[in-house]
This record gives structure tokens, sequence and C-alpha cells, in this order.
């Protein structure tokens, strides 16, 4: 049996399997693992002093480095398929580190981003919300439509926090999975594995050695587009 067929039946035979995914995922978007990133381009786009202080500035180097892939360039074959998979009842949840929200543009329903995303936004001002990704394809800084200041994105006004509402349902989806796939992630802000049962199984598919590896009962090393275009 091939590693691939191992997975389908796995996927088929589950009560309930949620996906956890981190940067892996989003790399054939163009979207590049933060550590890979230039360093004072994430400083001046990720830090709020230096992102109220210069705003359009910030802004472009965002949309270089960021934005562009996320909006132009959009979802991966990967995204799409997990949504594919929600649809047909194979998927609950899908656990995630990234903020670029591609799986919800790609059309997944129940996505826990446990590090907020740029769909998470609010005013640096009078710090109403205006959520969703719409304010970030403009062409420029987005503004508050109430005092015209600056929005911030969760990632950046959390300062690289957790959103709460996210890891709540991370830790209720984990403890009712039978199965876990994790995709292209290292496992890093992964508290609510702790509500995983010892009964449940872990695939895992990423070229690269991760801290899932002595505990997955199949490690497919490949990149996540080649499995999943063939599922």
């Amino acid at each position: 049996m091939t590693e691939i067929q191992e997975l389908k039946e796995m996927l088929l035979a589950s009560q309930s399997t949620i996906v956890i995914t981190g940067a892996g995922i989003s790399n054939s978007s163009g979207i590049a693992d933060m550590e890979k990133m230039n360093v004072t381009t994430t400083l001046e786009t990720s830090l709020e002093p230096l992102v109220r202080m210069h705003p359009e500035h910030s802004y472009k180097l965002l949309r270089e480095s960021f934005l562009k892939a996320m909006f132009e360039k959009g979802p991966s074959l990967s995204h799409r398929k997990l949504t594919e998979l929600e649809e047909e009842g194979l998927v609950d949840g899908i656990i995630t580190t990234n903020i670029d929200h591609l799986h919800s543009l790609a059309g997944s329903q129940n996505v826990a981003e446990i590090q907020g995303s740029y769909a998470i936004n609010r005013c640096s001002k009078c710090k109403v919300h205006e959520d969703g990704v719409d304010i970030w394809n403009k062409g420029k800084a987005p503004r508050c439509s109430i005092c015209n200041g600056i929005m911030l994105s969760f990632p950046v006004y959390s300062h690289v926090g957790v959103y709460e509402p996210a890891m709540k349902r991370a830790n209720q989806w984990i403890s009712q999975a039978d199965l876990v796939l994790v995709v292209g992630s290292k496992g890093n802000y992964g508290s609510y594995l702790n509500n995983l049962s010892s009964s449940a199984k872990i695939i895992q598919i990423n070229p690269h050695p991760t801290q899932f590896d002595s505990i997955a009962v199949l490690n497919i090393r490949e990149k996540a587009d080649t499995v999943f275009s063939q599922l």
C-alpha cells in the first residue's frame, strides 16, 4: 500500500479529523516562512510603533512581501483541497498558525487562526474593529472609517499574541479528534495538543523533520501540494 492510499483509508475511517497547518502549506502561494523573510521588512511591517510612525511605507513593504501573494496568487492547491475535504465531511476543522487567511479565502468554514490574521483588524486610535481582509487590498494603508486612525491587524496590535477565541476552538476540536493531519507545521503554539486523546493517530505531511516525526504513525516526506494533488 502506498502512503497516499494509506492516507486516504485513514481519512475515510476517521470519525473526526482535525488538520493542523503551518507555513509550509502557504509556500506555494508565494508566502515565505517567517524565518526566511528579510529581518528589516519583518520589523517594519510587524512592530506597532514603526507601523504607526510610517504607515504608507510599512504598507508598501507588506504589500510586496506578503499581501501581493495573498491576494494575487491566493490559496494553494492544498488549501483548496482541504476545503473540498471539509465539504465532503472528511475534515471537521483546521487549526493554523498562519496569518494569511488563505484557508478561509479558499472556502473552508471551520478555521481556528490561533495567531489571528489580517482578517482581524483594530483601529490604533479609537480601537473599533473592522474585520475582513478587503481593507488590505486597496493599495494604501487602511484607515479607520470613524476616526481615520491607522488600522492594525491582530498580529501587529497583539504583538504576535494568541487569539483566544481561536485557541478555545482548537482545544475543543483536538479533544474530539481521532485523527490529526499535520501539514507543513512545526507545532509552534501547540498547547492545544495536550488535549489530544492518547488513542488519536497523527499523520504528518512535511518534507522536513519536525517534532511530530516520532509520534506520527505516518510521515509523508513530500510537499503538501504534491500529496494533495493525488487525493
